[in-house]
């Protein structure tokens, strides 16, 4: 954690060593994880051992919201009004890509490795350790403090509380801060001589350009190669629009296969997820108590709000 938790009140810092946040040695508890079953196992024997009667998983999995308690060290500075804890509100924006960026990262043994150079490795190393250790708030954080700015989220204090609430769309808290990841470039040609754009690269999005002539475009492709995961944002998408959501993608001569979705439900401004293991659906939303859920068929995407699609290369 590079970043330093500060609102202009009380901070405590966070980049001098993870163990100041964590408590214990976080090698230790690393390799104590390791021993035993991941919380991805745990998921998946349920999915192999399910009956009819219950198809919920045993454990709430990234409940919305949190709390988190504050345990300032010796280093910590002494102020006042100093952060007893820190309260989470609104977290549904992160908790679906969360969710799904951990199956992503357990079931594709490769995967963590290449993400890390996006990620960094230390995330990827914390993130599944927290996720395994049930310690989904601070999962949160560990989101929030890294790969978040300031300006993505509010935050205030309440008596000894700092809360930090996260309303919003989550392609603002979360995609966002992926542009790296998925950035891709095309170059296009326009065949009129007079044109003042003749050749132009494009590095996000296929661009309009009015010229006189014709505009021809270039294959486009990944910046820095084909990334493990890509996400569609598909609020941009009618409904009546999409004749059918394909499960299979050709993007820069790679194969990407359909791994979930995130939902939105306009009524409760509230996003959950669905995703597949081993070819069963499990549908997660936070703020259900037996909010994972092994479905009976594929998910009707009628509220779609991403995509996500897994390199073919990756399993």
């Amino acid at each position: 954690m590079a970043r330093v938790l500060n609102h202009g009140y009380c901070f405590v810092p966070c980049g001098q060593s993870i163990d100041s946040i964590f408590g214990t040695s976080f090698e230790q508890n690393l390799r104590h994880v390791e021993r035993s079953k991941t919380l991805f196992e745990e998921i998946r024997a349920s999915v192999i051992n399910n009956d009819d009667s219950n198809r919920s998983f045993w454990k709430p999995v990234l409940p919305w919201g949190g709390v988190f308690a504050i345990r300032a060290g010796r280093k910590a500075v002494s102020c006042i009004p100093l952060y007893v804890e820190i309260s989470l509100k609104n977290t549904c924006s992160i908790d679906g890509f969360l969710m799904l960026l951990y199956v992503i990262l357990r079931e594709n043994s490769t995967f963590p490795r290449e993400l890390s150079s996006y990620f960094g490795k230390e995330f990827i190393d914390h993130f599944l350790y927290l996720m395994d250790s049930y310690d989904f708030t601070t999962v949160k954080l560990l989101w929030i403090w890294n790969k978040m700015e300031k300006q993505q989220y509010k935050s205030k204090i309440h008596k000894a509380s700092l809360e930090i609430d996260l309303f919003g769309n989550e392609h603002e808290n979360f995609t966002k801060n992926l542009e790296n990841l998925m950035s891709t470039v095309q170059e296009s040609y326009c065949s009129s001589w007079k044109c003042p754009l003749r050749v132009q690269k494009d590095m996000q999005k296929t661009v309009t350009i009015k010229c006189v002539g014709q505009r021809q475009f270039s294959q486009r492709i990944f910046c820095y190669g084909p990334p493990p995961f890509v996400i569609l944002n598909m609020q941009q998408w009618k409904s009546e629009e999409l004749a059918y959501v394909p499960y299979h993608l050709a993007l820069s001569s790679h194969k990407y296969f359909l791994e979930g979705a995130t939902l939105f439900n306009k009524e409760e401004h509230h996003y959950s997820a669905a995703f597949q293991i081993d070819g069963f659906w499990m549908h997660y939303d936070g703020l259900r108590t037996d909010n994972l859920i092994l479905l009976v068929k594929p998910p009707e995407f009628l509220l779609l709000s991403s995509l996500v699609y897994i390199r073919a290369s990756g399993r």
